[in-house]
């Protein structure tokens, strides 16, 4: 085994190749294998919170030799923020995530104007967002969202995606005739993307009272 930087990132990890792109809820890795194995000189990274999907990509991968993909085991939201580097990615890739449609519950979505810039703090200048959902209210508050994004195009995708569908459940919408959401955002500004969504501020960020003059209390 070789060895890894203190503070090792996926460019640390595999090291060669062109590119990376990253899915968060892969599932059971049906694009990102496929994505992998197609095109090996660019490297993959995705995030899976269940155990059993994680298990199931990495023994495929293994199996197929997909020597270019990075799979990461563990709750998205911290991984984000915390572990994996900004900017890196020059594509990002979220499709059907769990809606929670109960209001209660709402704090657990990936996507709030509040948590929104953990997901494209990854995107490099130029990088691009794809989104999908069957769950059209959440699907049209996430397109919302990144309407109202500093540096990002928006783009709805009519139909499906020209090479078909990405995920064993847009498959199975798409014989079902589900209407299915999908998007495409990309980041348009050279600069750092913006820390905060503009709407998502007060939440975030907690304003105390300053003495201005110097005098300590």
């Amino acid at each position: 085994m070789r060895d890894l930087p203190a503070n090792p990132g996926p460019k640390d990890l595999l090291p060669g190749g062109i590119g990376w792109e990253v899915e968060i809820g892969f599932g059971k890795g049906r694009y990102l294998l496929r994505r992998a194995l197609e095109e090996p000189e660019r490297r993959f990274l995705g995030v899976e919170i269940a155990a059993e999907y994680f298990a199931l990509l990495a023994h495929r991968a293994a199996r197929r030799g997909a020597a270019n993909l990075l799979a990461i085991r563990g709750d998205a939201s911290y991984l984000l923020a915390a572990v994996l580097p900004k900017g890196f990615a020059e594509a990002v890739h979220v499709y059907f995530p769990d809606p929670w449609p109960k209001s209660r519950h709402h704090k657990r979505r990936l996507f709030d104007v509040e948590t929104v810039d953990l997901v494209l703090g990854l995107l490099a200048p130029g990088g691009r967002f794809y989104f999908a959902t069957d769950f059209l209210a959440y699907g049209e508050l996430v397109a919302e969202i990144l309407a109202g994004y500093p540096g990002l195009t928006l783009e709805r995708v009519s139909g499906p995606w020209p090479e078909g569908a990405r995920t064993n459940y847009e498959a199975k919408y798409e014989v079902e005739g589900r209407p299915i959401l999908r998007l495409i955002a990309r980041r348009i500004d050279a600069a750092a993307p913006a820390a905060f969504h503009p709407e998502g501020r007060a939440a975030l960020v907690t304003a105390f009272p300053l003495d201005l003059t110097g005098a300590s209390q």
